[in-house]
């Protein structure tokens, strides 16, 4: 019983672990296309203003509103 729980626990907070850490990678993928990016200036500042928001989300914990976000911004920059 112990042993069905303890794995019911552990199956439960691992996906939410791996999620919480995609946010540093599409936020590098982000500042990796930035520097190339061909936009216009009202969307490029978007972008910048989408992506410290999602880093801002993050960091308070709110990983699917950082996601958000940051998958807006990265669609927006064409990645």
């Amino acid at each position: 019983m112990l042993r069905s729980i303890s794995l019911a626990v552990f199956l439960a907070v691992v996906p939410a672990a791996a999620f919480a850490n995609s946010c540093p990678t599409i936020m590098a993928a982000i500042d990796a296309a930035l520097p190339t990016a061909t936009l216009a200036e009202a969307d490029m500042n978007k972008v910048k203003e989408l992506r410290a928001q999602g880093e801002k989300l993050h960091a308070a914990g709110d990983h699917a509103g950082s996601e958000a976000a940051l998958n807006q911004a990265k669609s927006m920059l064409g990645i």
